[in-house]
């Protein structure tokens, strides 16, 4: 299923931690990083996430390790290029050894006067988005609705999923897997 597909069979698409925005189809709303902290800025997040990355020795390193889009950085230090079984290996890797969480350490420290944020994301990967621009962003698109359920595996806090899991304005659910997910939504819905 592509991207646009999908946006037009929900009310409400939300893509790059919320801030990218549409509705019935249309884009109705996004933001830029590289407008918001400026192309010095944005190079600096880079250059320094690339030395970092190029210090590391890990199972395996493909290609793809930073990823620019238009909220935010993606920052990968196996690679997004990886197969899904060195993703898997990097993932038991990064539990055992912490790499992409002294990442974080190493990110906010460096540029800890900057108003930049930094959170685990998915098995493999640091997002960097400003501050404000975390997943509890998109709440402001759909106020009207009294009940708002979220699903995300990085609950924990410096997980990219920890703010709007644990945001009063939602019901949060932790999920393990897309499987985990499904099985979760049919309870909430009632479906067998």
């Amino acid at each position: 299923m592509d991207g646009e597909e999908t946006a037009n069979q929900f009310d409400h698409v939300f893509c790059e931690n919320g801030v990218v925005h549409y509705q019935q189809g249309q884009l109705k709303s996004t933001q830029s990083i590289l407008n918001y902290i400026g192309e010095e800025t944005l190079q600096r997040v880079i250059n320094f996430a690339l030395g970092y990355m190029a210090k590391l020795q890990l199972p395996a390193k493909r290609g793809n390790f930073v990823e620019f889009r238009s909220s935010m950085i993606n920052i990968c230090p196996v690679g997004r290029s990886c197969s899904q079984e060195e993703r898997e290996e990097f993932s038991r890797f990064d539990i055992e050894h912490q790499v992409r969480a002294k990442f974080v350490e190493a990110l906010q420290s460096e540029f800890k006067n900057t108003k930049l944020k930094f959170a685990l994301g998915g098995q493999i990967s640091v997002d960097v988005f400003p501050a404000g621009w975390d997943k509890t962003y998109c709440l402001q698109h759909v106020e009207e609705f009294s009940e708002i359920h979220f699903f995300g595996d990085k609950t924990t806090v410096g997980g990219n999923d920890y703010e709007i899991y644990n945001d009063s304005r939602t019901v949060g659910h932790r999920v393990t897997s897309p499987d985990d997910t499904k099985e979760q939504l049919k309870q909430c819905l009632n479906i067998e």
